[in-house]
């Protein structure tokens, strides 16, 4: 007798949509007359795997909102299910290594020499920027998860966001010495302050840094830099947070997809970063606002339909 199974992430990406997966006895003759169609949805499920971790690497670092494209490419994907959410959390590791990778040397430095007082300083500003996020994410991380988490917050936060950075590109003016070592206490708790916005899906939490800290008179650089730097704190202890409890429901079939997805964030997130930073030398971010605009606007439209 058959009976249904399922309802994991291999499911949802190897199979058509549609399909139900069913356990019953079947002839080899019959197995291997599918054999093909297995074959080529599974090539599909792991190109789709690829391509959202390269989302997340590609738009993680930059002020668009991974989590609004991931929202939208999941739903086109039709990964719905508990296992593809962890999966779109798991990626952000690989984002995360490519950031650890870039400025290793700095981050070991910051590991090892706290004592020096040039690094102790900058590691005083990324833990006074890290704590207002991870106090507010603790609070009310489950009316986050509960209310927040729709088409119609994120595509309102993208285009919100938007016109606040032509806002900020307009009327701020550098006023702090290039460098992420001259970031003040002060002027990094303001930093850290507009971090707790990203806490609102579509934000985009590089977006927040960044801008909030352009708006304090940090040189468009230095701001980007140290948005990376304290990316390392804070998406490191967001990630294992949500990961805590939902690594328990992952299956082993699912492990090659969380690789492929590992490892698509981690390559793009390397290329994305050191070509956004030659980037930002010399442009302004208003072309990232009004594609947040637009893509905002379609996320609106694509909320109601």
């Amino acid at each position: 007798m058959e009976q249904e199974v399922g309802g994991h992430l291999y499911d949802a990406v190897f199979m058509p949509r549609g399909t139900v997966r069913k356990r019953c006895c079947r002839p080899a003759a019959v197995l291997a007359e599918h054999a093909p169609a297995a074959i080529g949805s599974t090539l599909v499920g792991a190109a789709r795997a690829i391509v959202m971790g390269m989302i997340e690497g590609i738009t993680e670092f930059l002020p668009v909102s991974s989590t609004a494209h991931l929202i939208l490419a999941g739903d086109l994907f039709g990964w719905q299910s508990e296992e593809a959410k962890t999966f779109e959390i798991f990626i952000q590791l690989g984002a995360i290594l490519a950031v650890v990778w870039l400025y290793r040397v700095r981050v070991l430095r910051l590991l090892r020499c706290l004592w020096l007082s040039e690094e102790r300083a900058l590691g005083a500003s990324i833990l006074v920027s890290f704590v207002p996020a991870a106090m507010m994410g603790l609070a009310f991380h489950p009316f986050i998860k509960r209310f927040l988490f729709s088409p119609g917050v994120v595509g309102a936060a993208l285009v919100a966001g938007g016109v606040g950075i032509l806002i900020i590109e307009r009327f701020a003016r550098p006023s702090v010495p290039e460098g992420v070592d001259r970031i003040s206490l002060r002027t990094a708790l303001g930093i850290g302050l507009a971090q707790c916005l990203s806490l609102i899906p579509g934000v985009s939490r590089s977006g927040a840094t960044i801008m909030g800290a352009i708006s304090l008179g940090v040189p468009r650089k230095s701001a980007t830099e140290y948005s990376f730097l304290l990316a390392i704190p804070t998406m490191v202890a967001a990630t294992l947070f949500e990961l805590a409890t939902g690594l328990s429901g992952i299956q082993r079939r699912d492990y090659i997809l969380f690789a492929l997805g590992f490892l698509g964030a981690f390559f793009s997130a390397l290329l994305i970063v050191q070509g956004f930073l030659s980037f930002v030398q010399h442009h302004k971010f208003t072309s990232f606002a009004w594609y947040r605009i637009c893509f905002g606007s379609v996320v609106l439209i694509y909320a109601v339909l």
